[in-house]
Protein backbone atom coordinates (compact mmCIF):
# COMPACT_ATOMS: atom_id res chain seq x y z
CA UNK A 1 0.00 0.00 0.00
CA UNK A 2 1.12 3.70 -1.07
CA UNK A 3 2.18 5.93 2.37
CA UNK A 4 0.53 8.57 3.22
CA UNK A 5 1.63 11.98 2.09
CA UNK A 6 2.63 14.07 4.92
CA UNK A 7 4.41 17.77 5.02
CA UNK A 8 7.90 18.21 5.77
CA UNK A 9 9.02 16.95 9.09
CA UNK A 10 12.03 17.12 11.27
CA UNK A 11 14.73 13.66 11.21
CA UNK A 12 13.71 13.34 14.99
CA UNK A 13 11.00 15.86 16.04
CA UNK A 14 8.51 14.71 12.98
CA UNK A 15 6.33 17.58 13.27
CA UNK A 16 5.95 18.53 16.82
CA UNK A 17 8.02 21.80 16.52
CA UNK A 18 5.61 23.46 13.59
CA UNK A 19 2.80 21.56 15.22
CA UNK A 20 3.55 23.99 18.36
CA UNK A 21 4.50 26.65 16.70
CA UNK A 22 2.12 27.15 13.37
CA UNK A 23 -0.30 24.52 13.19
CA UNK A 24 -2.62 26.02 10.74
CA UNK A 25 0.03 26.82 8.39
CA UNK A 26 0.58 22.88 8.66
CA UNK A 27 -2.88 21.62 8.51
CA UNK A 28 -2.94 23.52 5.29
CA UNK A 29 0.11 22.04 3.32
CA UNK A 30 -0.95 18.72 4.28
CA UNK A 31 -4.27 19.68 2.74
CA UNK A 32 -2.69 20.28 -0.16
CA UNK A 33 -0.30 17.23 -0.82
CA UNK A 34 -3.64 15.39 0.10
CA UNK A 35 -6.14 16.42 -2.43
CA UNK A 36 -5.64 13.29 -4.83
CA UNK A 37 -4.94 10.78 -2.44
CA UNK A 38 -8.37 11.35 -1.01
CA UNK A 39 -7.90 14.14 1.53
CA UNK A 40 -6.16 12.45 4.18
CA UNK A 41 -2.38 12.35 5.46
CA UNK A 42 0.13 11.67 7.83
CA UNK A 43 1.56 13.51 11.18
CA UNK A 44 4.47 12.63 13.10
CA UNK A 45 3.44 14.05 16.65
CA UNK A 46 5.21 11.58 18.84
CA UNK A 47 3.03 8.52 17.66
CA UNK A 48 1.18 7.75 14.26
CA UNK A 49 -1.45 10.35 13.46
CA UNK A 50 -3.51 10.92 10.51
CA UNK A 51 -5.72 13.67 9.53
CA UNK A 52 -8.48 13.49 7.48
CA UNK A 53 -10.91 16.03 6.34
CA UNK A 54 -13.28 14.95 3.61
CA UNK A 55 -16.96 14.24 4.66
CA UNK A 56 -16.73 10.36 4.30
CA UNK A 57 -13.56 10.84 7.46
CA UNK A 58 -16.01 12.96 8.82
CA UNK A 59 -18.50 10.73 8.98
CA UNK A 60 -16.89 7.66 9.56
CA UNK A 61 -14.95 9.23 12.49
CA UNK A 62 -17.63 10.70 14.34
CA UNK A 63 -20.09 7.63 14.20
CA UNK A 64 -18.35 4.36 14.55
CA UNK A 65 -17.30 4.90 17.99
CA UNK A 66 -16.26 1.32 18.39
CA UNK A 67 -13.28 2.09 16.59
CA UNK A 68 -12.52 5.72 16.63
CA UNK A 69 -12.16 5.82 20.92
CA UNK A 70 -12.40 9.47 23.25
CA UNK A 71 -9.85 7.89 25.66
CA UNK A 72 -6.01 9.13 24.90
CA UNK A 73 -7.21 12.01 22.84
CA UNK A 74 -5.63 14.95 22.89
CA UNK A 75 -8.44 16.29 25.65
CA UNK A 76 -6.89 14.13 28.08
CA UNK A 77 -4.03 16.14 27.96
CA UNK A 78 -5.68 18.96 28.91
CA UNK A 79 -7.00 19.06 33.18
CA UNK A 80 -9.70 21.13 32.31
CA UNK A 81 -11.57 18.82 29.63
CA UNK A 82 -10.03 15.26 31.03
CA UNK A 83 -12.94 13.48 32.35
CA UNK A 84 -16.51 13.84 32.27
CA UNK A 85 -18.81 12.41 29.15
CA UNK A 86 -16.31 14.18 26.33
CA UNK A 87 -13.64 10.85 27.33
CA UNK A 88 -16.22 8.35 28.07
CA UNK A 89 -16.30 5.50 26.08
CA UNK A 90 -18.27 2.66 27.75
CA UNK A 91 -21.79 3.87 28.59
CA UNK A 92 -21.33 7.09 26.87
CA UNK A 93 -25.00 7.00 25.70
CA UNK A 94 -26.31 6.46 28.89
CA UNK A 95 -24.36 9.54 30.75
CA UNK A 96 -25.22 11.67 27.66
CA UNK A 97 -28.71 10.89 28.47
CA UNK A 98 -28.71 12.14 31.73
CA UNK A 99 -27.03 15.44 31.19
CA UNK A 100 -28.64 16.43 28.10
CA UNK A 101 -31.98 17.78 29.02
CA UNK A 102 -30.82 20.92 30.80
CA UNK A 103 -29.04 21.60 27.66
CA UNK A 104 -31.96 21.14 25.20
CA UNK A 105 -32.91 23.72 23.11
CA UNK A 106 -36.54 24.32 24.80
CA UNK A 107 -34.56 24.11 28.36
CA UNK A 108 -32.79 26.64 26.87
CA UNK A 109 -35.45 29.35 26.55
CA UNK A 110 -35.94 29.01 30.50
CA UNK A 111 -32.34 31.08 30.52
CA UNK A 112 -33.02 33.28 28.28
CA UNK A 113 -34.20 36.25 30.25
CA UNK A 114 -31.19 35.61 33.44
CA UNK A 115 -28.56 35.61 30.58
CA UNK A 116 -29.73 38.61 28.92
CA UNK A 117 -30.26 40.66 32.23
CA UNK A 118 -26.02 39.64 33.09
CA UNK A 119 -25.01 40.97 29.57
CA UNK A 120 -26.39 44.25 29.99
CA UNK A 121 -24.02 44.90 32.76
CA UNK A 122 -21.35 44.71 30.21
CA UNK A 123 -22.73 47.43 28.12
CA UNK A 124 -19.69 48.72 25.62
CA UNK A 125 -17.94 52.12 25.39
CA UNK A 126 -17.80 53.86 21.73
CA UNK A 127 -14.89 52.59 21.27
CA UNK A 128 -14.19 48.94 22.21
CA UNK A 129 -11.76 45.54 22.12
CA UNK A 130 -14.43 43.23 20.48
CA UNK A 131 -12.41 40.08 22.21
CA UNK A 132 -11.88 41.71 25.04
CA UNK A 133 -16.26 42.69 25.29
CA UNK A 134 -17.00 39.58 24.54
CA UNK A 135 -14.27 37.75 27.14
CA UNK A 136 -16.46 39.77 29.68
CA UNK A 137 -19.94 39.06 28.40
CA UNK A 138 -19.59 35.15 27.96
CA UNK A 139 -17.99 35.45 31.73
CA UNK A 140 -21.49 37.07 32.77
CA UNK A 141 -24.05 34.73 30.77
CA UNK A 142 -22.22 31.33 31.88
CA UNK A 143 -22.13 32.95 35.26
CA UNK A 144 -25.80 33.10 35.31
CA UNK A 145 -26.91 30.06 33.23
CA UNK A 146 -25.30 27.94 35.00
CA UNK A 147 -25.26 29.31 38.65
CA UNK A 148 -27.43 32.29 38.51
CA UNK A 149 -24.41 34.78 38.89
CA UNK A 150 -24.03 33.31 42.33
CA UNK A 151 -20.12 31.65 41.58
CA UNK A 152 -17.26 34.79 42.58
CA UNK A 153 -16.58 36.47 39.19
CA UNK A 154 -12.79 36.98 40.60
CA UNK A 155 -12.45 32.81 40.84
CA UNK A 156 -14.66 31.66 37.76
CA UNK A 157 -12.32 34.47 35.58
CA UNK A 158 -9.00 33.22 37.58
CA UNK A 159 -9.75 29.36 36.26
CA UNK A 160 -10.28 30.00 32.99
CA UNK A 161 -7.97 32.45 32.05
CA UNK A 162 -5.20 29.53 31.46
CA UNK A 163 -7.44 28.12 28.67
CA UNK A 164 -6.62 31.61 26.50
CA UNK A 165 -2.96 30.91 26.60
CA UNK A 166 -1.13 28.68 23.84
CA UNK A 167 -0.05 25.73 24.91
CA UNK A 168 1.74 24.37 26.94
CA UNK A 169 0.09 26.75 29.30
CA UNK A 170 -3.59 25.27 29.40
CA UNK A 171 -1.73 21.74 29.67
CA UNK A 172 0.07 22.70 33.11
CA UNK A 173 -1.98 20.93 36.44
CA UNK A 174 -3.16 23.06 38.90
CA UNK A 175 -4.26 21.41 41.89
CA UNK A 176 -4.81 24.36 44.02
CA UNK A 177 -6.50 26.53 41.54
CA UNK A 178 -8.84 23.68 41.29
CA UNK A 179 -9.49 22.73 44.77
CA UNK A 180 -10.32 26.43 45.00
CA UNK A 181 -12.86 25.83 42.22
CA UNK A 182 -14.37 22.72 43.31
CA UNK A 183 -15.12 23.41 46.52
CA UNK A 184 -16.89 26.99 45.42
CA UNK A 185 -18.84 24.24 42.99
CA UNK A 186 -19.26 22.05 45.70
CA UNK A 187 -20.57 24.63 48.08
CA UNK A 188 -23.52 25.68 45.58
CA UNK A 189 -24.56 22.29 44.50
CA UNK A 190 -25.21 21.67 48.29
CA UNK A 191 -27.26 24.58 48.37
CA UNK A 192 -29.16 23.84 44.72
CA UNK A 193 -30.04 20.68 46.04
CA UNK A 194 -31.38 21.42 49.75
CA UNK A 195 -32.92 24.97 48.44
CA UNK A 196 -33.76 24.35 44.96
CA UNK A 197 -32.94 26.34 41.86
CA UNK A 198 -33.88 26.12 37.90
CA UNK A 199 -30.11 26.97 36.88
CA UNK A 200 -27.71 24.47 35.13
CA UNK A 201 -26.40 23.68 38.13
CA UNK A 202 -29.16 22.71 39.78
CA UNK A 203 -29.77 20.17 37.77
CA UNK A 204 -26.47 18.62 36.99
CA UNK A 205 -25.71 18.61 40.86
CA UNK A 206 -28.38 15.57 41.04
CA UNK A 207 -26.53 13.26 39.11
CA UNK A 208 -23.53 11.77 40.09
CA UNK A 209 -20.32 13.29 39.09
CA UNK A 210 -22.87 16.12 37.52
CA UNK A 211 -20.85 18.89 39.37
CA UNK A 212 -17.56 17.79 37.40
CA UNK A 213 -20.01 17.76 34.48
CA UNK A 214 -20.35 21.38 35.44
CA UNK A 215 -16.43 21.99 35.30
CA UNK A 216 -15.80 20.76 32.50
CA UNK A 217 -18.32 21.80 30.24
CA UNK A 218 -18.19 25.75 31.41
CA UNK A 219 -14.27 25.50 30.50
CA UNK A 220 -15.31 23.69 27.44
CA UNK A 221 -17.84 26.65 26.36
CA UNK A 222 -16.04 30.10 27.49
CA UNK A 223 -13.46 30.37 25.05
CA UNK A 224 -15.47 28.95 21.85
CA UNK A 225 -18.29 31.18 22.75
CA UNK A 226 -15.90 34.14 22.77
CA UNK A 227 -14.00 33.79 19.90
CA UNK A 228 -16.83 33.23 18.55
CA UNK A 229 -18.59 36.48 19.40
CA UNK A 230 -15.58 38.86 18.79
CA UNK A 231 -14.90 37.52 15.24
CA UNK A 232 -18.85 37.91 14.52
CA UNK A 233 -18.88 41.73 15.81
CA UNK A 234 -15.68 42.38 13.92
CA UNK A 235 -17.34 40.67 10.89
CA UNK A 236 -20.33 42.93 11.45
CA UNK A 237 -18.19 45.71 11.78
CA UNK A 238 -16.80 45.32 8.31
CA UNK A 239 -19.80 43.97 6.91
CA UNK A 240 -22.90 46.65 8.12
CA UNK A 241 -25.43 45.28 5.51
CA UNK A 242 -25.67 42.35 7.63
CA UNK A 243 -25.77 44.40 10.58
CA UNK A 244 -29.45 43.75 11.41
CA UNK A 245 -31.49 41.54 13.56
CA UNK A 246 -32.49 38.78 10.36
CA UNK A 247 -29.06 39.00 9.63
CA UNK A 248 -27.43 38.27 12.92
CA UNK A 249 -28.06 34.28 12.83
CA UNK A 250 -26.27 33.44 8.98
CA UNK A 251 -23.52 35.79 10.59
CA UNK A 252 -23.05 33.47 13.13
CA UNK A 253 -23.24 30.56 10.90
CA UNK A 254 -20.93 31.85 8.69
CA UNK A 255 -18.01 32.55 11.50
CA UNK A 256 -18.05 29.21 12.71
CA UNK A 257 -17.88 27.98 9.13
CA UNK A 258 -14.42 30.46 9.21
CA UNK A 259 -13.43 30.00 12.76
CA UNK A 260 -14.36 26.78 14.01
CA UNK A 261 -13.55 27.04 17.64
CA UNK A 262 -13.11 23.47 17.81
CA UNK A 263 -10.79 23.36 14.89
CA UNK A 264 -9.28 19.88 15.23
CA UNK A 265 -10.77 16.90 16.91
CA UNK A 266 -9.29 13.78 17.76
CA UNK A 267 -9.68 10.28 18.67
CA UNK A 268 -7.51 7.26 19.19
CA UNK A 269 -7.81 4.26 16.89
CA UNK A 270 -8.63 0.48 18.72
CA UNK A 271 -8.08 -1.50 15.72
CA UNK A 272 -6.48 -0.93 12.63
CA UNK A 273 -7.70 0.89 10.01
CA UNK A 274 -7.98 0.04 6.12
CA UNK A 275 -8.70 3.63 4.67
CA UNK A 276 -8.76 4.18 1.01
CA UNK A 277 -5.90 1.79 0.38
CA UNK A 278 -4.17 3.09 3.13
CA UNK A 279 -3.39 0.72 6.61
CA UNK A 280 -3.39 3.17 10.06
CA UNK A 281 -2.08 1.54 12.63
CA UNK A 282 -3.90 0.81 16.25
CA UNK A 283 -3.38 3.16 18.54
CA UNK A 284 -2.70 5.88 15.83
CA UNK A 285 -3.96 9.28 16.70
CA UNK A 286 -7.10 9.81 14.21
CA UNK A 287 -7.36 13.32 13.45
CA UNK A 288 -10.67 15.25 11.82
CA UNK A 289 -10.53 19.14 11.07
CA UNK A 290 -13.71 20.65 11.37
CA UNK A 291 -11.38 24.49 9.69
CA UNK A 292 -10.19 22.04 6.75
CA UNK A 293 -13.55 20.98 5.67
CA UNK A 294 -14.92 24.23 6.30
CA UNK A 295 -11.76 26.00 3.67
CA UNK A 296 -12.28 22.90 1.08
CA UNK A 297 -12.80 24.36 -2.24
CA UNK A 298 -14.44 20.95 -3.62
CA UNK A 299 -17.11 21.86 -1.23
CA UNK A 300 -17.58 25.56 -0.88
CA UNK A 301 -17.25 28.51 -2.69
CA UNK A 302 -15.20 30.87 -2.64
CA UNK A 303 -14.41 29.42 1.14
CA UNK A 304 -12.29 31.64 2.18
CA UNK A 305 -14.54 35.05 2.00
CA UNK A 306 -16.87 35.73 4.53
CA UNK A 307 -20.21 35.27 2.91
CA UNK A 308 -23.62 34.82 5.35
CA UNK A 309 -25.71 34.42 1.94
CA UNK A 310 -24.58 30.86 1.59
CA UNK A 311 -26.75 29.71 4.67
CA UNK A 312 -29.60 30.49 1.91
CA UNK A 313 -29.54 26.66 1.50
CA UNK A 314 -27.90 23.86 3.53
CA UNK A 315 -24.42 23.43 3.84
CA UNK A 316 -22.67 19.75 2.57
CA UNK A 317 -23.07 17.00 4.39
CA UNK A 318 -20.71 16.36 7.48
CA UNK A 319 -18.37 19.39 5.80
CA UNK A 320 -19.70 22.09 8.82
CA UNK A 321 -18.98 20.92 11.89
CA UNK A 322 -18.48 23.85 14.25
CA UNK A 323 -20.28 21.27 16.90
CA UNK A 324 -19.19 18.03 15.80
CA UNK A 325 -21.15 15.55 15.06
CA UNK A 326 -23.33 12.01 15.66
CA UNK A 327 -23.88 11.03 19.06
CA UNK A 328 -20.94 13.35 20.11
CA UNK A 329 -22.43 16.50 19.25
CA UNK A 330 -21.57 19.21 21.52
CA UNK A 331 -23.34 19.23 24.87
CA UNK A 332 -23.35 23.23 24.60
CA UNK A 333 -24.31 23.97 20.96
CA UNK A 334 -28.18 25.44 22.18
CA UNK A 335 -26.50 27.25 24.83
CA UNK A 336 -23.08 28.84 22.72
CA UNK A 337 -26.10 29.97 20.11
CA UNK A 338 -28.39 31.34 22.82
CA UNK A 339 -25.10 33.21 24.10
CA UNK A 340 -24.02 34.47 20.47
CA UNK A 341 -28.04 35.87 19.58
CA UNK A 342 -28.59 37.56 22.50
CA UNK A 343 -24.54 38.99 22.68
CA UNK A 344 -25.09 40.51 18.98
CA UNK A 345 -29.03 41.68 19.76
CA UNK A 346 -27.71 43.25 22.47
CA UNK A 347 -24.97 45.27 20.36
CA UNK A 348 -27.39 46.38 17.72
CA UNK A 349 -29.40 48.20 20.76
CA UNK A 350 -26.05 49.68 21.87
CA UNK A 351 -23.65 50.04 19.76
CA UNK A 352 -25.45 51.28 16.34
CA UNK A 353 -23.36 51.95 13.37
CA UNK A 354 -20.77 49.61 14.32
CA UNK A 355 -17.36 50.14 12.65
CA UNK A 356 -13.96 47.72 12.43
CA UNK A 357 -11.30 50.80 13.36
CA UNK A 358 -8.31 48.59 14.06
CA UNK A 359 -7.17 44.83 14.82
CA UNK A 360 -5.82 41.70 13.63
CA UNK A 361 -8.35 38.70 13.20
CA UNK A 362 -5.69 35.95 12.01
CA UNK A 363 -6.50 32.88 13.63
CA UNK A 364 -4.08 31.49 16.33
CA UNK A 365 -4.63 27.63 17.24
CA UNK A 366 -4.79 26.78 21.03
CA UNK A 367 -6.83 24.82 23.21
CA UNK A 368 -9.68 26.21 20.60
CA UNK A 369 -8.84 28.67 17.29
CA UNK A 370 -9.38 32.73 18.56
CA UNK A 371 -8.14 35.58 17.25
CA UNK A 372 -4.86 37.18 17.46
CA UNK A 373 -6.62 40.40 18.79
CA UNK A 374 -6.97 42.43 19.31
CA UNK A 375 -10.18 43.43 17.05
CA UNK A 376 -10.80 47.63 18.02
CA UNK A 377 -14.61 48.47 16.81
CA UNK A 378 -16.48 51.98 16.97
CA UNK A 379 -20.54 52.74 17.17
CA UNK A 380 -21.87 55.95 16.59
Amino acid sequence: MQPLPQPAAQPVSGHLQRWSGDPVALLHEGAALSQQTGKVFALKLGLPAVVGFSPEWNRRLLTDLATFRSAGSFSAVVPYLAGGVILTDAGHGERRGAVNPPFGRRSMESLRERIRAALRQEQPPTTFDALAWADRAVLRMLNAAYFSSDLDATLLHAFLAPLRSAFPVPAIPRPVLFARMNRALDALAHRRLTGGGDDLLFHLARWPGGVREARISLAAGHDTTTHTLAWAAWHLAGHPEWFHQGGLKPVIRETLRLYPPGWMGSRRLSRPLDWQGHTVPKGALALYSPYLSARDPDLWDAPGAFRPERWERPPPAWAYLPFGGGERLCLGMHLANLMLEEALTYLLEVAPGLRALRGDPTPRPGVTLGPAGPLVVGSG
